[in-house]
This record gives structure tokens, sequence and C-alpha cells, in this order.
């Protein structure tokens, strides 16, 4: 890439970030609408959780081609594709006639999905080189999480109670367009110097892992734990995370170069990027639910109601990226971590869903915690990798954010779906959702051990190795050259 002045650089940002606003504000403008999607599509439980699964699956599943494709042909040819099919699979949802198209198009919009994010993020990690201007650069991406956060719960209330839910998609047409111009006038192209080759068994086996257990979490609560239907597909995911731990091992140029994972922060930041964002994924259908459903609150009061939250996340997420910058990943990984596990307790233990005194601050502390959480993990997954490895690094970590937010959604939905069976919805939300609240618990008390245990000086020194050992091999004259070991 060639060296570009401050102000493009400046541009370039923009740019990317206008891709990570339209998939975010996606996500956040959903969970407002699903109550209203419920009533008009008829369906279940699990029918709204196949809504958002079924794009956090395609994308989870995608990312890390998506990531390696792009440094192979062309990061900015990639990026534009991506926002040319996100753009379309909004259009095409807000014309579902019924939930199966619905689930349909939102697997078209993950495919382009999955070309913005990990490549928006290449492109940023190529143009800010300085670790320091890079961190600053990935607080901004992460105070763009935090925007959507903020408007996304407010305007799609808005759009729901005044134009319908199809409306929601509508918002990412003006935006998506925008930014395919500005990226081909804009944002220069560039590729790795040694791309890797296609992988697809690998990529295949990381479909089947991911589908098959998706499936099997989410259908567990009609279907029976024990009916063969879910142990088969139970079978076939670890089957497929069995072969792929086997093949990607033997592969000279892997999808997934498991070597990454000797690195304690990238292992560490893929482990809180799970707990995380499945935290997120619970946290945000939980309430969406039992704000319309259990208290009656239209969708724009229910998005009033949850902006402490979304507030507490716009802030936090650029001084989260700040912090990273100045002092290192540690502290903002801590205080992610105690907020979210605070926030849990709150509703598991004290019921804050009772009161607002209690149902407020358990909002603050999970946007605290939730704001804190994100540019650590992108910050780690992409420093001390090689530039050539950036796509694929930044990929396995927002494949890890997609994933925990794929799994949070189905486990809680899952639990839920069994708490309330047989059960009056507005009498048992509140005991049914309890379990599902000790596991966001758990997922805040993984988020606070973890960073602590990998942001330390032997975590650091063990991400030096392995930048080392991932570094390609230097020319064999270089190498007999005088002075070199």
């Amino acid at each position: 890439m060639p060296e570009l002045t401050q102000r493009r650089k400046t541009l370039v940002l923009a740019i990317c970030c206008m891709s990570l606003l339209i998939v975010s504000l996606d996500n956040t403008i959903l969970n407002v609408a699903l109550p209203s999607m419920q009533r008009e599509l008829h369906t279940s439980v699990s029918g709204l959780q196949w809504t958002i699964d079924a794009y956090t699956l395609v994308l989870a599943s995608l990312l890390m081609l998506a990531g390696s494709t792009a440094d192979r042909i062309g990061r900015r040819r990639v990026f534009k594709a991506g926002l040319v099919l996100f753009t379309l699979g909004s259009l095409l949802c807000s014309l579902a006639p019924n939930l199966e198209s619905l689930v349909a198009f939102r697997m078209i919009q993950a495919v382009g999905g999955s070309m913005l994010n990990p490549v928006a993020m290449s492109i940023i990690t190529n143009t800010f080189t300085g670790p320091r201007e890079r961190a600053r650069a990935i607080g901004v991406w992460g105070g763009v999480v935090g925007i959507s956060m903020a408007a996304g719960p407010l305007v799609g209330g808005l759009l729901v109670d005044s134009v319908g839910w199809r409306s929601i998609f509508w918002i990412n047409l003006p935006i998506g367009i925008a930014a395919y111009l500005l990226t081909w006038r804009y944002v220069p192209e560039s590729r790795a110097p040694e791309p890797r080759r296609p992988d697809p068994v690998g990529q295949l086996l990381v479909i089947g892992v991911l589908g098959a257990l998706t499936y099997a979490i989410i259908e567990a609560p009609s279907a029976g734990l024990t009916s063969p239907l879910i142990l088969s597909f139970a079978t076939v995911a670890a089957l497929c995370l069995a072969g792929l731990l086997w093949y990607e091992r033997r592969r000279p140029e892997p999808l997934i170069d498991l070597r990454f994972f000797r690195s304690a922060p990238f292992s560490g930041a893929t482990v809180i990027a799970v707990s995380g964002f499945a935290a997120l994924g619970g946290f945000l259908f939980l309430n969406t639910l039992y704000l319309q459903n259990v208290r009656g609150l239209s969708a724009l009061h229910a998005g009033l109601y949850m902006l402490p939250m979304a507030a507490m996340t716009f802030v936090c997420a650029p001084l989260s990226g700040r912090l990273v910058g100045s002092r290192g990943p540690r502290l903002p990984l801590l205080i992610a971590g105690a907020g979210m596990t605070a926030s849990g307790l709150l509703f598991a233990v004290f019921d804050a869903e009772a009161t607002n005194a209690l149902l407020f601050p358990g909002y603050v502390l999970f946007g605290l915690g939730f704001g804190m959480v994100n540019a650590p993990i992108t910050n780690t997954a992409v420093s001390g990798m090689p530039r050539s490895q950036a796509g694929v690094a930044a990929a396995v970590a927002s494949t890890s954010r997609q994933i925990g937010q794929t799994l949070g959604v189905a486990v809680i939905g899952a639990v839920l779906a069994g708490g309330v069976a047989g059960a009056s919805y507005r009498t048992g939300f509140t005991d049914a959702s309890r379990p599902a609240w000790w596991i966001i618990t758990a997922c805040g008390v993984s988020v606070l051990l973890v960073g602590a245990l990998t942001s330390g000086a032997w975590a650091r020194e063990t991400a030096r190795r392995t930048a080392e050992r991932l570094e390609p091999a230097p020319d064999p004259a270089v190498r007999k050259s005088p002075g070199r070991r």
C-alpha cells in the first residue's frame, strides 16, 4: 500500500467505519424489531433466534475465508463486493414475505458482511502502521460500535413504531451506496506479499462445526436433548471439529493457522471475544423480549429504556482504545470483566427486572463492560502478527465475536424457551430467564479472569515468540551473512 497523507488516512478510516456502522447498526436495530416480527410473521422464540443466528452463523463461517481472499486478490476489491452484497441483502430483507425468506435474505446479508469488517480492519492495519496511531484508529473503530449501540435502539424503535419493522433495513441502503462510491474513489488497493492459498476443506469443516452446533442448540428445547435429530447434529459438530483440528495441522497454508494460538494474548483475545459477545447477544435478546412482551412497552420506549447501556458503550469504547494505546489492554479488560459480571449478578441474584432502581444500574454496568472489551480484543489480535497475515488475524478475531454472538443467542434463547414452555409468558419469563442471567454472569467472569491471565509479561513473551515463528523465512544468502544466527 502506498504511503498516504494524514488526511487520506483519516478518510480511509472513516470509510471503513461506515461499513462497521451498517453491520453493527443492523444487529442492534433488529433486536428492537423482534417482537413486531414475531407478531407479523407468527413465529416462535426459535424463529426469532434464526433471524439473528442465520446471519451471525454465515458471517462467522466466512470471515476467515474473506480475510484470506482479500489478502490474496485485493482488499479494496473484496470490500466493494461486500458492500454491494450487504446492501442488496438489506433491500431483500425489507421485502421478505415470510420468516423463511427473511432468514434466507439475512444469509445474503451475512455473505456481504463477511467481506466488510475483517477486510476493513486489515485495511486499517495496513494504513496505520505505528502502534500508537493504530491503537487510536482502533479506538475510533470501537467507538463506532458505541454509536451503533446508542443509535440502534432509538432509531429502530422510532422506525418500527412509525413505519414498521421492514423499514429497519432501509437505513443500510444510503450508507452502503455512499461507502461503495467513497471506497471506489479514495481507498487504495492492497494485497499481502505472500497470501495463503484457498483451503476449501477447512472452510467446509468450519461451516459444519458452527452450523450443526447452532442447529442442535436452538432446536433442542422443541425436539428434546436426547432426540435422534439433536444427537445427530451434535455428533456432526464434534466430528467436524475433530477433523478440522487434524486437517489444519497438516496443511502448509491452513485456513486457521493454529500457531496463532501459541500466543497467549491472541488465544485470550479469542476466548474473551466469544465470552463478551455471547453475553451481548444474550443480553440484547433477553431484554428486548422482556421490555416489549412482558412489560408491554412499545419498540421506541424499549429503546429508550436501554439507552443507559448504549450511552455507556458509546462513551467507553473510544476511551478503551485510548487506554489500550497508552497503557496496554490489561486495565480495559479488567474493567470489562468486572462490569459484565456485576451486571449479570444484579439480574441473576437481585431480580433487577423487577424495579427500575436496579434495572438501569444493570444496564449501565453492562454498557461499561461491553464498551471496554472491544478495543483490546482487536488490538491484541492484530498486534505482534506479521502485516502479511493481518487479514487472517483480524478475521479470526471477528469470527470469534460472531461465534460468541451466535452461541449467546442460541444458548440463551434455548434456556428461555425451555423455561417458559407450558407456562404463561408474562408470569414465567422472570423465573425462566434466571439461568440465562447466570450464563451471562459466567461470561463476564471469563472476560475478567482470562483478561488478567493473558495480559502480563509472560503472555507478551509468548506473543513475541509466536510472531518470530510466523515471520517468513529469510533468504538463505541473508541467513548465512556474518553476524546472523
